[in-house]
């Protein structure tokens, strides 16, 4: 008799968000920063945005990676 949890998909639990220290020239993060600034993000969500962009069209990005997190004021409801 086979176990049934052999084979099965292990359930993902909810994680935190990785934290990762990022040490960059001065002048590539203030050019970052201002990028950011045009987007309306901050430099990190700045940073996650073009690392999946490049994840996504190296054909790296997981598919079980979850979108963005959405952050700020909430949208107005009528």
């Amino acid at each position: 008799m086979t176990d049934p949890a052999e084979g099965a998909t292990p359930k993902r639990r909810p994680q935190q968000r990785k934290q990762v220290l990022l040490r960059l020239d001065p002048l590539v993060y203030e050019a970052l920063a201002r990028w950011a600034g045009d987007e309306l993000r901050s430099a990190n969500a700045q940073i996650e945005f073009l690392l999946r962009k490049a994840l996504a069209e190296s054909g790296r990005l997981p598919r079980d990676a979850g979108p963005i997190p959405r952050r700020g004021r909430p949208p107005e409801s009528n």
